[in-house]
């Protein structure tokens, strides 16, 4: 059974727990086809014949640094909002938001100008959420108003 459309506002406040980031302030943007996550720093290396990409995220907004390495990525060309077309990392790892876990793709993107680590895009939103940017920080709210974490129910 298909599950209804959250309202989802303007912004938020989401976990990313396969990286350890908890309560990280997210941007809902429709107009973006994809997700993306702030981090200044990118590196390649090659470890016994695999490559791993190496990751840090800069603190903003509340959200701590860090950093990681993975080994499930790839590249692709992402059109960035001027219209200019730039080559980005890709990473697959889920997102917590309204109680539910999202396994989504996520570009790594410098966003030091931005005023959120995380943009959420079409492809996350579309068939989940229906967008009020009125509204602002309902899944925050819901989660403060939910029970412990010891007494959640997954329904996913």
């Amino acid at each position: 059974m298909k599950r209804p459309k959250e309202i989802i506002g303007a912004t938020d406040i989401a976990d990313l727990p396969e990286l350890g980031w908890y309560n990280v302030p997210v941007r809902i943007d429709s107009g973006a086809a994809t997700s993306a996550i702030h981090c200044s720093r990118v590196r390649l290396s090659h470890e016994n014949g695999q490559e791993l990409l190496h990751i840090y995220l800069d603190a903003k907004r509340g959200a701590p640094q860090r950093s990681f390495t993975v080994t499930d990525f790839k590249e692709t060309i992402v059109r960035n909002s001027f219209g200019k077309e730039e080559k980005r990392y890709v990473i697959k790892t889920p997102i917590k938001i309204f109680g539910r876990k999202i396994r989504t793709e996520f570009s790594l993107a410098n966003r030091q100008k931005m005023s959120y680590p995380i943009l959420l895009g079409r492809k996350l939103l579309k068939n989940r959420f229906v967008v009020d940017v009125s509204q602002k920080n309902l899944s925050a709210a819901r989660h403060s108003k939910a029970p412990s974490r010891s007494q959640e129910i997954s329904t996913d």
